[in-house]
Formats: structure tokens, sequence, C-alpha cells
């Protein structure tokens, strides 16, 4: 048995969405701004598909995920269909010249790891990294905003 843990941050991002979306959809990029995420490939033979390798200290998971839902400038929408089990959504929502981008993600925990771990402790900790994790994304798009107005 297992146990689902579900997860909603966001932020705000001062660049428009057709940039955001455009960095945020790149996943192979990932790693650049979120702490956990070591690797992502996208599948040649099939774009559908990626490998992703979450490590941290000691800990480390791979899974293959599958986008099941991919709307331009709105939602990327995605499962694991091996390895770690987990779900999730990204939304961007266009305020013209902001952007909202606003990240779900539910992982399932062994029933065993749950009773051994406070939950609670987890989903903080978990909460706190991916936040962290959107606030690194909305420097990265200011970085590159900042790149492009002065011509580098």
């Amino acid at each position: 048995m297992s146990s689902w843990l579900e997860h909603s941050v966001q932020v705000e991002v001062d660049a428009p969405i057709e940039l955001v979306w455009g960095l945020w959809s790149d996943l192979e990029q990932m790693p650049r701004w979120m702490k956990w995420i070591d690797s992502v490939h996208i599948l040649d033979d099939n774009p559908e598909l990626s490998r992703w390798k979450l490590a941290s200290g000691n800990i480390e998971f791979s899974w293959l995920s599958r986008i099941l839902k991919l709307v331009p400038h709105q939602i990327i929408q995605w499962e694991s269909v091996d390895g770690l089990p987990n779900r999730g959504a990204v939304r961007f929502y266009d305020r013209k010249t902001s952007s909202i981008v606003k990240l779900t993600v539910a992982y399932s925990i062994p029933s065993l790891l749950g009773k051994i771990m406070d939950n609670l402790f987890l989903g903080r900790v978990v909460e706190s990294t991916i936040q962290a994790d959107m606030e690194r994304f909305r420097d990265y798009v200011t970085n590159i905003q900042r790149q492009a107005s002065d011509g580098i």
C-alpha cells in the first residue's frame, strides 16, 4: 500500500507568457532551477516520454514520465509510467506583462515510509523545496531577460 501526497506552489514571473512558457517547456533545462532534479532526457523516438533523475544527498530516484496534456501557454500535465510514482501539472496564467506559474506535484510514498516519517514533516520539506525551485525559475527568467536586453 502507498499514500499520495500533493503540493501546489506558484510564483509570479515578471515576463511575458511566451518567454515563460518557452523556458519551462524545455524540460531538459529543468535542472538549472529545480534543486533535486539531476537530469531530464526527452526520448528521441517518442517526445511525449522523458527520463527523469532525482538526486539529493544519498537519495536517488528515476522514472519515465509521459505528457498527458500539453496546451501551449496554458498547461503541461504528466504522470510517471515507471519508476517513482508521480503526477502533476504546471499551469501558466497570462497577466500581459507578467505570468503566473502554478506547479502541482503528487507523489506516492510507501505506507511504511509514511509511518516512519511524519507526512507533515515530509510535506513541509517537499513544499518548501519546490517553492524555492519556483523562485529560482523566476530568477532564471529574469537573468535571461537581462542578458537579452544587454545583448549577450
